[in-house]
């Protein structure tokens, strides 16, 4: 008796500049939409966001992405990472699509709700890379930390200085005559 395989379906998004420029544009309508809402509450919007596509079973893609979402809310609720000032302002910014639940394509849109986010996931965690980077490694530092308090290692708040001194630099770097820096070719597969 042979086995029998699912089928699978490849998607593939080739966007241009033309439409990264339109979710930028996404992006910055749905923070100007929420106006002074504070970021508390978008901040909660986007863990209901999280709970609400994890819980509906959608396409393992689209859950590896939302749970991308983790990471950029654990680096503003962590009080020893202590991200302030524009370095805050711009991840709340990019997190603000995310608490909209009528958003680019509705959130209750059966199988399609949560596709919309996946593509503005990859997208914010591209534009976002040096963030997610520099809090990784503080995270791991911390990690280290507990693990071995008696080694010879930066203090906790000598290595958040300097990854988010790194982070900045990197930040800008990338910023340097683009708009998105990444690669404009985005697969999804499922």
């Amino acid at each position: 008796m042979t086995e029998q395989t699912t089928p699978t379906l490849k998607v593939e998004l080739d966007l241009t500049d033309a439409d990264l420029d339109f979710f930028r544009e996404r992006l910055e309508q749905s923070r100007a939409s929420l106006g002074t809402t504070d970021e508390s509450r978008i901040m909660a919007g986007v863990s209901d966001m999280m709970d609400k596509a994890l819980a509906s079973n959608p396409p393992e893609f689209v859950k590896a992405r939302i749970r991308q979402l983790g990471p950029l809310l654990g680096m503003l609720e962590d009080e020893d990472w202590k991200l302030e000032g524009d370095d805050r302002k711009n991840v709340i910014d990019a997190l603000a699509y995310f608490a909209d639940p009528e958003d680019l394509i509705p959130d209750a849109t059966p199988v399609l709700g949560y596709v919309d986010d996946a593509i503005m996931i990859d997208l914010v965690a591209a534009s976002l890379s040096a963030e997610l980077e520099a809090y990784a490694d503080f995270v791991a530092h911390r990690e280290e930390l507990k693990a071995e308090p008696a080694a010879d290692l930066p203090s906790l708040e000598e290595a958040r200085n300097v990854m988010q001194s790194r982070m900045r630099r990197r930040r800008l770097r990338s910023k340097a005559g683009a708009k998105w820096p990444h690669t404009t070719r985005i697969r999804h597969y499922f």
